[in-house]
């Protein structure tokens, strides 16, 4: 294998649509931060360290549940072709690669930003590794409801690491990644409901079906879009708020739809729908908070 075919493995198993997303709401928080706190500690070399930590920890977590999830994987028709399933990586370097990066992130905000930002870093990783991947995603649906809570912490470490602190906002902002995961991972479910009921994944559709899973995704939906416009009180304009309503309406239309025809094509269409949706409302929450 040539070098730049093996270094195009690596970059795949990271999954970087995945961390691209969740590093971006970090640096959003970052912004906030340094606009909302008084007093922050801002600096490029802040920056450049703490954006480091959040490609670092977010790129690690998905290595190592990919390293954890290789014999499912091999058994899904959807990620077979993986870097690990399909043998272009070997188990035991990925697990190096992946743990290697994972240490690094939460030493760099440690040692050279504060205890603050190492914390959530640390959190985020235990709860998507171990308390996601390891303990519950062949246990319980409940998986991604309690394994959920990592997708939030790249904002509270973004955010604490430039104020030191965290507050409302903050928290705030990483509920709302929170709520979002549902509605994201279970519309793929719907979507791969065959896959996980092959490899034994207990995943919401599987364990209750179509019907159940697509009206919990509606009420999902509704609950992000109503905290998504909550933020209007943090951060008042009539451009968020206008795009925040859109922007639900848009996602609200189509979790009615799969509800009502539960069909696969509806499922993968509200799936990627979610992340620019996601994405949007962070970009325009850190635009309206500067301008």
């Amino acid at each position: 294998m040539t070098l730049g075919a093996s270094l195009e493995n690596y970059w795949k198993l990271t999954k970087p649509r995945i961390w691209i997303l969740l590093v971006f709401t970090g640096i959003v928080a970052m912004l906030v931060a340094y606009k909302q706190t008084p007093g922050p500690t801002f600096s490029s070399w802040l920056a450049v360290i703490t954006v480091s930590s959040l490609v670092l920890g977010s790129a690690s977590a998905d290595v190592l549940t990919n390293y954890n999830d290789r014999d499912i994987d091999g058994i899904m028709k959807r990620t077979r072709k993986r870097a690990i399933p399909s043998g272009a990586i070997k188990p035991r370097n990925a697990l190096i690669f992946g743990l290697t990066m994972a240490v690094l992130s939460v030493l760099l905000p440690l040692f050279l930003v504060n205890a603050w930002a190492a914390s959530f870093m640390l959190v985020g990783l235990v709860d998507n590794v171990v308390v996601y991947s390891v303990l519950l995603k062949r246990k319980s649906w409940t998986n991604i409801v309690l394994g959920g809570i990592s997708g939030g912490m790249p904002v509270l470490v973004g955010y604490s690491a430039v104020a030191a602190t965290v507050t409302p906002i903050a928290l705030y902002m990483s509920a709302l990644v929170i709520v979002w995961i549902p509605t994201h991972v279970w519309s793929l479910a719907v979507f791969s409901k065959d896959d996980y009921a092959a490899a034994n994944v207990p995943m919401l559709p599987v364990v209750f079906g179509e019907r159940v899973a697509s009206v919990c995704i509606a009420g999902t939906s509704a609950l992000l879009t109503i905290f998504s416009l909550i933020l209007i009180f943090f951060s008042p304009s009539i451009l968020y708020a206008v795009s925040a309503v859109v922007l639900g309406a848009v996602v609200l239309a189509y979790s009615a739809k799969l509800a009502i025809d539960r069909k696969r094509e509806t499922a993968w269409t509200l799936f990627k729908l979610t992340s620019p949706y996601l994405a949007v409302i962070f970009m325009l929450l850190g635009l309206t908070v500067w301008f």
